[in-house]
């Protein structure tokens, strides 16, 4: 199962729709507190982050993530425009495993669902 917090409608729909077409579990999360609570009830193979989310602050998770031994091992890939370096930056420090441009992200989707 693969987790995502995505609050942008297109990103939303594009994930859920390949998803589906790859017969591989999604949940989404609209809330910090519903990642965490999700992460810890499902273990996802994946957590996906909308780095530029309002909905959850990604990178306060991020942290609350990696500061819980049963969480910190799982794997997280967060998308932001690439022009927003500062925030990148930000994202790998708090320890996003791979961080991506929204556009790699949209093109090499169904190769992240399949992982």
């Amino acid at each position: 199962m693969i987790l995502a917090a995505v609050d942008d409608l297109f990103f939303k729909s594009k994930i859920s729709t390949t998803a589906k077409q790859l017969g591989v579990a999604m949940k989404f999360a609209r809330t910090s507190a519903e990642l965490l609570e999700l992460s810890r009830a499902e273990c996802p193979s994946l957590i996906i982050l909308d780095l530029n989310s309002r909905a959850v602050d990604p990178l306060a998770t991020m942290g609350a993530l990696r500061a819980d031994a049963g969480l910190a091992g799982i794997p997280t890939l967060g998308f932001v425009s690439h022009v927003q370096t500062d925030l990148i930056d930000r994202a790998r420090a708090a320890g996003v495993t791979e961080v991506m441009a929204r556009s790699a992200f949209a093109g090499n989707l169904e190769q992240i669902l399949k992982r």
